[in-house]
């Protein structure tokens, strides 16, 4: 498909995108009313697959992100120059809301090349890496990582000390990373390092690597889930190209908030925790399998959760309609991140005080059990994305224009 030449009209495109699904894929079934003991109770907020079946779902992935692309609907909003179709953000809400009436490979394999290094990369990002790596990372052929962690920084991201060394035209980095969700199967990194001896947030420069590079290792971490999701990465004399730099020498402070505002709106959103677990149903089942349905305080503490529930899905909807006009993430994305966690937080606590000891013991009862996953994998989302904490300082700064926090003398 010619996808540079003219613009359809909003009823064209959606016309054109219907063609498209209909001769490729199968129309999703009506969502079944939840019933208690029907179908599958896992409740997981990390997907831990297998690696045949990781591998399986990359497959599935790839291939329907190619084909996606390939006709004219991967990167609706993108400059026609990288690969984009240059067409308003109105038009890739149509296709993402048309796609969604069909049964699809997941592409959450891409969500952090697509939610966090491709837009960091278009925002900072030389010519020749937009040219390496954006149109891979659209189409599939590439899958992203980021690579900002370490084991002595991670909410406080101006401590990194992965080091970076200029030596003529390339640099030569060292050093640690840690919590890299997907790093094992990814093909390009986003790292952080320290690039100078100058002040905090001056001194830190932004790269894109390649995951197949020499002196790359990663190696699983092992959750208390059982599963192993994220890494550690291990950078020894790696050599990247300075063409891979995103933005200024010493200015990659700007690159990660780019990152940083991108990551609290993915991990804020639907996909980043909940999504059809936190069913009210579900809830409401399992407070009437534990006899405590007419308890008016789990009653009142339903209707909270429920409440909460909808005011952030709304307020994401306000954030998502903003985004649509071409606002720039702010700090609601923060705002959304934490409110996500503290919904989930109380979730954990409602069905820990329903369930007992049937959270921890497996009775091999429907419905019981499956929540230690959730329960357990709470703590990693209050992490990722930035700390609770660090997503509250925010608020009250940026937002509710407190006094800033006061900062040691270095």
């Amino acid at each position: 498909m010619d996808v540079s030449t003219s613009r359809p009209t909003q009823e064209e495109f959606a016309k054109q995108a219907r063609t498209f699904l209909d001769a490729h894929a199968q129309p999703r079934p009506a969502a079944e009313e939840f019933s208690w003991g029907v179908g599958s109770d896992a409740v997981a907020l990390f997907a831990e697959p297998s690696s045949e079946e990781r591998a399986a779902e990359l497959g599935e992935a790839r291939r329907w992100r190619r084909l996606v692309f390939d006709a004219g609907f991967g990167w609706l909003s993108g400059p026609v120059e990288w690969g984009g179709r240059g067409l308003p953000l109105s038009y890739e809400r149509t296709y993402t809301e048309l796609e969604r009436l069909y049964t699809v490979p997941s592409i959450g394999p891409f969500a952090i090349g697509l939610g966090m290094v491709a837009p960091t990369l278009l925002a900072h990002g030389t010519d020749d890496a937009k040219r390496r790596w954006l149109r891979a990372l659209y189409r599939g052929d590439a899958i992203g990582c980021q690579l900002f962690s370490e084991p002595g920084a991670g909410s406080d991201l101006a401590s990194v000390t992965t080091s970076a060394v200029r030596e003529d035209e390339s640099w030569i980095i060292n050093g640690q990373k840690v919590w890299s969700s997907g790093a094992h199967f990814s093909d390009v990194g986003l790292v952080l390092t320290r690039s100078g001896g100058g002040p905090r947030h001056r001194n830190l420069t932004a790269f894109l690597i390649d995951m197949a590079a020499p002196g790359i290792d990663v190696r699983p971490l092992r959750q208390m889930t059982g599963g192993a999701a994220f890494n550690e990465v291990f950078l020894k004399d790696v050599v990247v190209a300075d063409d891979h730099r995103l933005g200024d020498v010493d200015g990659g402070w700007r690159v990660a908030i780019t990152t940083l505002m991108n990551e609290r709106a993915a991990v804020g959103g639907p996909a980043g925790g909940g999504g059809g677990v936190l069913s009210h149903a579900r809830l409401v089942g399992l407070a009437r399998r534990a006899g405590r349905a007419d308890d008016p305080i789990v009653r009142q503490r339903l209707a909270q959760v429920y409440v909460d529930l909808e005011l952030w899905r709304l307020n994401r909807r306000r954030a998502v309609a903003r985004s649509g006009a071409g606002q720039i993430a702010g700090p609601e994305m923060s705002m959304a991140k934490v409110a996500l966690t503290c919904n989930l937080q109380s979730v954990a606590e409602l069905v820990g005080e329903l369930l007992g000891p049937w959270l921890v013991a497996d009775a091999d009862e429907w419905g019981t059990y499956a929540w230690t996953q959730f329960v357990l994998g709470v703590p990693g989302v209050r992490l990722g994305g930035g700390t609770d904490e660090i997503m509250r300082t925010i608020v009250a700064e940026r937002v509710l224009g407190l006094p800033k926090e006061p900062v040691p003398d270095e």
